[in-house]
């Protein structure tokens, strides 16, 4: 539709007859059309509001970042759609806004909010008055012409930018990775050495200590043996901290994944039994073997299971389940606890970070690193008082890398 064509419409209102309010009318319905058609078309997200801040449009692209189904949400007020979205605060402001925020339904991802008031324009000057228009700019003035602006509402873009939020996250962490192995090369060495020497000394005088007779001999040897267990306790935390930040290379060999699964559990059987524990496994039979290091990957489960039954105390239920896609096999632990905070939840993988008493704060780290070693993925899910539910991803597609010939500029194919 030409510029214009909704102004000249205004100006004639009065001189039209009805057959001609019919084929401007079906040329309006034609525009409304094919602007939803360009609108839904577009990847990012579109919400158009009132000044009351009800739902007056909104593109697929829309409902699908938010959950939302377009029948249902059209009336109603955004921030009863979206909740959690502080529409008054961002509302208030009479210029463009953008704000990034993070979603969780219907997926996790986090979204740039852009919000531009919309306001009708009435120009007057001595000669003549002009229909209003519709602006998504504030009011401005300029010249002789006088320009009054009323705010109708809000025009909104929504892009998804979780993809550059979790490279930029990955970054972060892969930095201070880097940082924290400088750190413990220097500490592990300085640690070592004294704790070696203690070992060593209280060794000579727990010697001492079991020649003497009566309650000072035993005392004696009652606090070398405490000195000892903390001094252990201490080797073992280095000892965890290394393996957590050390990149090792896995040992690759075919592995059944069910089979490390079943060794694990069964591993841990007298410990189930103790916390009167349920297991559940579900076990698809036709998984491919993959190429896996068995010990790391053991050792991975034992840390999420460890986690679980922690969690969950006693009377759990704990549900194993393994199935594939197109290019990845998927192990999924389910547990009965109490769930971790949205708070919480993003602090998970920070090495010393840990909800339990007697917690050291590394064992997922040290799981999500083997997992990346393997080329996986490693997802957690969990809402406080609900439980948590831990995903790995493990590729049974080799996608690594095609090398190209000199001058080869074509897309890379995927590589079985």
């Amino acid at each position: 539709m030409k510029a214009g064509f909704v102004e000249k419409l205004i100006g004639r209102l009065g001189k039209i007859g009805p057959e001609d309010v019919q084929n401007y009318f079906l040329r309006l319905a034609q525009e409304k059309g094919f602007l939803e058609t360009v609108f839904n078309s577009i990847q990012e997200g579109i919400i158009v509001t009132d000044a009351k801040g009800r739902i007056t449009y909104l593109n697929n692209a829309a409902c699908q970042l938010f959950g939302l189904e377009a029948e249902d949400s059209i009336g109603k007020r955004l921030d009863e759609r979206v909740r959690g979205l502080d529409w008054s605060a961002l509302s208030r402001s009479e210029g463009p806004i953008s704000r990034d925020m993070e979603i969780f339904y219907p997926s996790n991802r986090f979204i740039n909010f852009y919000s531009v008031p919309l306001v009708i324009e009435s120009r007057t000057d001595s000669e003549k008055i002009d229909p209003p228009s519709l602006t998504a700019s504030p009011a401005r003035t300029s010249g002789v012409t006088s320009i009054s602006g009323e705010q109708v509402g809000h025009a909104i873009i929504l892009r998804d930018i979780t993809e550059s939020r979790r490279t930029e996250q990955q970054t972060i962490e892969s930095e201070r990775l880097n940082a924290l192995t400088l750190l413990a090369a220097g500490v592990a060495h300085e640690i070592g050495n004294p704790l070696n020497s203690l070992n060593i000394h209280l060794q000579l005088i727990d010697r001492e200590a079991r020649k003497l007779d009566g309650a000072k001999g035993a005392e004696l040897q009652e606090s070398v043996e405490v000195a000892r267990a903390e001094i252990n306790r201490l080797d073992s935390i280095i000892s965890q901290f290394l393996r957590a930040i050390r990149p090792t290379r896995p040992q690759l060999r075919p592995e059944n994944i069910n089979a490390i699964v079943e060794e694990v559990v069964r591993f841990l059987a007298p410990e189930i039994k103790n916390r009167d524990i349920v297991v559940e496994q579900e076990l698809r039979s036709d998984l491919p073997l993959l190429e896996l290091d068995r010990d790391q990957l053991k050792q991975a489960f034992y840390n999420v299971i460890k986690n679980s039954f922690e969690a969950m105390k006693s009377r759990g239920i704990l549900r194993i389940r393994t199935d594939m896609d197109e290019s990845h096999v998927i192990v999924r632990f389910t547990d009965s606890g109490g769930g971790i905070s949205a708070e919480n939840l993003s602090r998970v993988f920070e090495p010393y970070f840990t909800t339990k008493t007697s917690g050291t704060g590394l064992g997922l780290l040290i799981v999500r690193r083997i997992v990346r070693e393997h080329g996986g993925e490693m997802s957690i899910e969990s809402s406080e008082g609900k439980g948590l539910t831990l995903t790995i991803r493990l590729p049974h597609i080799d996608r690594r890398v095609r090398m190209l010939e000199a001058g080869d500029s074509s897309p890379a194919s995927s590589a079985n």
